[in-house]
């Protein structure tokens, strides 16, 4: 509450560039979406990237950590009038007085975390939106509570088609217990596409501690490769890095403490593939019917999908494409040969 409800009242208050958007062209659909959320949910946004994934209309969505709205907003109009978004956050109550046992540990100050001021002024602003959209009912709820319970707050088993999260998930000391909980709500061939921060190394204790730079969103970094072990314990498809980028700290006294250590804000996306759609490697033809991504479609770091090209994939990727709400978008073929590079990171 003190971090992002009294220190930082804009996004230029940021000490580093670790929770601010990196600049990348959208297209045309996300940028006039964007400029249909209000100016005060903009305004009380301090997300590490645009976590707005493809081929989303009727889709239901579930954000974690999802702040003062303004993804949700965004996500609301791409979904249409008939899918669904969902935003949970954690509130001041439920730290303060125990609606649940808190996840966090007495070492982690509640008051690093976003307060229920961002809450209120997600919710308050949904009529504001529904009608700016032409919407006869709501498509957006927010709901308060924890991303390692989801279960607390109600969310069913394999119940949303994508999850999505903008720079929380470092916030929460147990991410492992995030990962398992966003597979689980997950239906089959759902997708998990999330932007955050992420280090070189393992954080020492000194580092772990800190509070301005818990507020800032780097002393609870992952160490890249910890997300890998992870996901795959989960049951997730190996990341797939989309984006990267380095982190800069603009302060001496921050520089000192973390040391020798970098930061990177990226984008991955994980996948909950049934074991009947793996097979071997295939060829695949991407359709172009895609809004907003119909010549082209950049699914990651290694895989650029152009209208009508034959792209050989490998087993993982034949698999996600089989399986996801991206099948009806592609030709897909057995056979082919193995193309596509070793999934390495950004950092």
């Amino acid at each position: 509450q003190d971090y992002y409800g009294k220190e930082l009242q804009k996004s230029e208050d940021l000490k580093t560039n670790a929770c601010v958007t990196l600049a990348r062209p959208l297209p045309k659909a996300v940028r006039d979406a964007l400029e249909r959320v209000h100016e005060e949910v903009v305004a009380r946004y301090y997300g590490c990237g645009l976590v707005i994934p493809e081929c989303l209309a009727s889709c239901r969505i579930l954000d974690l950590g999802s702040g003062s709205g303004r993804d949700c907003y965004l996500l609301s109009q791409l979904v249409g009038e008939r899918g669904q978004v969902t935003g949970i956050d954690m509130t001041e109550d439920q730290v303060r007085h125990g609606a649940g046992a808190s996840p966090y540990p007495p070492s982690i100050p509640p008051l690093l975390f976003p307060s229920s001021s961002q809450v209120k002024v997600a919710k308050k602003h949904i009529a504001y939106h529904m009608d700016k959209f032409g919407y006869q009912k709501p498509n957006v709820e927010f709901l308060q509570g924890y991303m390692e319970k989801l279960g607390d707050a109600g969310l069913a088993d394999d119940s949303y088609d994508i999850v999505i999260s903008n720079c929380v998930i470092n916030l929460a000391p147990d991410k492992r217990a995030v990962l398992r909980e966003a597979y689980r709500v997950l239906k089959p061939g759902g997708e998990m596409y999330f932007s955050d921060v992420y280090a070189s190394q393992r954080l020492s204790e000194t580092v772990r501690k800190h509070r301005v730079l818990w507020g800032e969103c780097l002393a609870g970094a992952l160490y890249w490769r910890d997300l890998y072990s992870i996901a795959e314990e989960v049951g997730f498809s190996p990341p797939r890095l989309v984006t990267a980028s380095p982190i800069t700290i603009g302060d001496k006294e921050l520089e000192g403490i973390i040391g020798d250590c970098r930061f990177v804000s990226a984008t991955f996306r994980l996948f909950k593939v049934p074991g009947s759609s793996r097979a071997g490697p295939g060829q695949v033809i991407y359709n172009g019917g895609i809004v907003g991504h119909e010549r082209e479609l950049v699914f990651d770091a290694n895989f650029t999908f152009k209208e009508g090209e034959v792209v050989d994939v490998d087993a993982e990727m034949a698999a996600i494409l089989r399986s996801s709400r991206f099948a009806e978008e592609f030709l897909i073929r057995a056979g082919g040969a193995n193309a596509a590079a070793p999934q390495g990171c950004c950092c």
